[in-house]
């Protein structure tokens, strides 16, 4: 992921500098193990803690341009700062023991991240949600007037959302939370499974049940589609922001600083151009997940078919999905509302969102529903075709005035009772997150 797309704390897992290190984890967990079944003498694994560093970056790439395998210059780099117990560092183990278990040391601290900024998207949400319980505004269905809802009832669907990505992380990060230490086709061969044991248990990992030399990609194929579920999640709420930004609707407002631009050549233009950048990395942490779908389905025992995708779209994923959290967190906390905007819009359709509540009306008064239906329907489409009050035109209809009087019909056109069932939503809303102090300060 290019820089401008980075955040620098999940970054710095990423950067080579962050896997040699976890791999360095991994040579002395290992090291530790064989030290407790009394294999590897533990002076020489004291010496090794005491002189092995973590080797820069440029000499492992100056080894591999000879050896030709990132791994076994890694192992060199690291031997070569040690006496003679340097021997030891790598023993029993083939490359994928370090690849993956560091891997699984990866994936576990960029989850916490990730998860740290899907709980900060919810609080910012929920905070929203409540300020707006009560600003109504008119649902759509299809890009077209249905009927009323209220702002913070659509953040409130954002919210439980954002809950549901974050139980998928979880579950798809514990399944990733184990390592390997098994040898060249899994069986143990070269290595005691009580070193695995050990050093897993050093790392805070569980080892694999059955590994053949990597750990099978399922876990990391699942774990890549629940952030490209919570990735696509922000593309849907990215794209609301953008059609209630539009010109035409202008219900909301990207938060737009002073001296900001949205346009080089336009100086009026305030474009969602935040929101817009989020759907757009949508479509990379997607594609991340369609390659680990074909990375599980690797030839025999393992193959190295996996290796050189997911080097780029495991990190990419990671960091593009951290950035549009943080992003997404932005929008929503300095989100200009225009309540007058959404009132001017909600009575736009002449009143039509009563339709639903007139249809039952009649239906209860006696009507049969096809009859009902085609009387309100007759005068929606007036009230649409000649831009007239829909409540004025049911009033002047005799075939509704011989069903409903005046009280039902005050009852049908009442436009709070048709959002009058909001509490218990908003009960659970508010188990859901603690309060968080507002990003916009």
């Amino acid at each position: 992921m290019i820089a401008r797309y980075s955040r620098p704390e999940m970054s710095r897992i990423w950067s080579e500098e962050g896997k040699l290190e976890r791999w360095l984890d991994v040579e002395l967990a290992a090291l530790d193990g064989w030290v407790e079944v009394g294999a590897v003498p533990a002076e020489d694994v004291a010496a090794i803690r005491a002189g092995a560093a973590v080797p820069t970056v440029e000499r492992v790439a100056e080894i591999e341009r000879t050896t030709d395998h990132d791994l076994a210059a890694f192992v060199d780099a690291v031997a070569e700062q040690l006496g003679p117990e340097g021997r030891w560092v790598h023993y029993g183990l083939t490359s994928s023991d370090v690849v993956d278990t560091a891997l699984a040391l990866q994936l576990r601290d960029a989850g916490e991240l990730v998860l740290r900024g899907v709980d900060r998207a919810i609080a910012v949400v929920v905070r929203r949600a409540e300020e707006h319980r009560a600003t109504i505004c008119i649902g759509r269905s299809h890009g077209i007037h249905a009927e009323p809802t209220t702002f913070g009832w659509k953040l409130a669907g954002w919210a439980f959302e954002l809950d549901r990505a974050r139980v998928r992380l979880e579950r798809a990060l514990e399944g990733c939370r184990v390592g390997q230490l098994s040898g060249t086709v899994g069986t143990y061969a070269a290595i005691d499974p009580e070193v695995e044991r050990i050093a897993c248990d050093r790392l805070g990992l569980e080892p694999d049940p059955v590994s053949t030399q990597v750990i099978a990609r399922d876990r990391h194929a699942e774990l890549l589609a629940a952030l490209a579920l919570c990735a696509t999640s922000l593309d849907r709420f990215a794209t609301e922001i953008r059609h209630l930004a539009r010109t035409e609707v202008r219900e909301v407002e990207e938060p737009f600083a002073t001296g900001m631009k949205g346009s080089s050549a336009m100086p009026h233009k305030r474009n969602p151009k935040v929101a817009e950048r989020i759907c757009g990395l949508a479509r990379i942490v997607r594609g991340a997940a369609i390659v680990g779908f074909e990375n599980v389905a690797l030839w025999h025992e393992r193959d190295i078919s996996h290796s050189s995708a997911e080097r780029v779209v495991i990190p990419d994923a990671f960091l593009a999905l951290d950035y549009m959290l943080d992003r997404f967190a932005w929008i929503v906390d300095g989100l200009v509302v225009y309540p007058e905007r959404m009132e001017r819009n909600l009575w736009s359709s002449h009143g039509l969102f009563f339709s639903h509540r007139l249809l039952l009306a009649l239906i209860d008064a006696g009507l049969e529903r096809a009859d009902a239906y085609r009387l309100v329907q007759a005068n929606a489409m007036r009230a649409w075709d000649e831009e007239r009050d829909f409540a004025d035109l049911v009033r002047s209809d005799r075939a509704i005035a011989e069903r409903l009087d005046d009280a039902a019909l005050a009852s049908v056109f009442d436009l709070h009772a048709t959002l009058a069932h909001l509490d218990h939503t908003f009960d659970r809303l508010r188990r859901l997150v603690p309060k968080e102090e507002a990003l916009h300060v």
